[in-house]
């Protein structure tokens, strides 16, 4: 077995190039300034589309759409792929639920054997869109939010070194993702502590009658209360403010 070895040259490239990314990246503002960067890097590479996509935690009625959150594969391989319903027997999905390393994927090399019904039907999908090739990086963000950046096409398959860099590509853009998607949910202003428990008292099916009695404070109040907390939060009903305070982890 050949081991590869990198040499200082090797090691020295690859941290010139990963602090050039982290800084690029860094200084997108918006999503879609990450998807234009991504498409840069996904060409640069050889590479024809990309997708990054959110692990499931259920596959029950999920498709491949609903787990993207960027994305640049032809919409129809999308929808075929979705109406087929691939996603649940995807050898793929199961590898990068049960991993965190890096794999390449090529669609050419399935033997005739396991070339048969689904199988079959999904690998003529993706070589009519010249995407029969890919590599896979599994990813999470600080809060251990799993997804994954994924790259595919029709070039020869990637070199080690490419392996590398694109990891660590995939590293940066998901966590700049997130830190897009962390900000675009924060509160414009910090909630006070009588509309966080009226949140709390909300999310628990209490009425504002209710939580008046619970609180000690008028009807009024807690309408206020609740009105101000739904501002902050850029919804426009308690109930979305609800659903947003527990979804950032502000009430639980």
């Amino acid at each position: 077995m050949r081991h590869m070895l990198f040499t200082e040259r090797d090691i020295a490239e690859l941290w010139k190039a990963g602090a050039s990314f982290e800084l690029e990246f860094s200084e997108l503002r918006t999503q879609f300034d990450v998807f234009r960067a991504l498409k840069r890097v996904t060409a640069d590479f050889g590479w024809r589309a990309f997708m990054v996509m959110r692990m499931p935690r259920d596959l029950e009625d999920i498709t491949l759409s609903a787990l993207s959150i960027i994305c640049s594969w032809p919409a129809e391989l999308v929808n075929r792929y979705d109406e087929n319903g691939f996603l649940k027997r995807s050898p793929i999905l199961a590898r990068l639920k049960k991993s965190v390393t890096p794999f390449r994927f090529d669609m050419t090399n399935i033997s005739e054997q396991e070339l048969q019904g689904p199988v079959a039907t999904a690998v003529e999908l993706f070589k009519s869109f010249n995407m029969a090739r890919g590599v896979y990086f599994p990813v999470h963000d600080v809060l251990g939010n799993r997804a994954a950046v994924v790259l595919s096409g029709d070039r020869e398959p990637a070199e080690v070194n490419e392996m590398l860099q694109l990891s660590m590509i995939s590293t940066l853009v998901f966590e700049r993702i997130s830190q897009l998607q962390h900000a675009d949910e924060k509160p414009s202003e910090e909630l006070s502590e009588r509309e966080v428990e009226c949140l709390i008292l909300t999310s628990a099916g209490r009425t504002s009658s209710e939580i008046s009695e619970v609180l000690g404070v008028s009807e009024h109040s807690v309408n206020h209360y609740l009105n101000r907390a739904a501002k902050k939060l850029g919804t426009s009903n308690r109930t979305q403010a609800v659903a947003k305070a527990l979804r950032i982890g502000l009430i639980r």
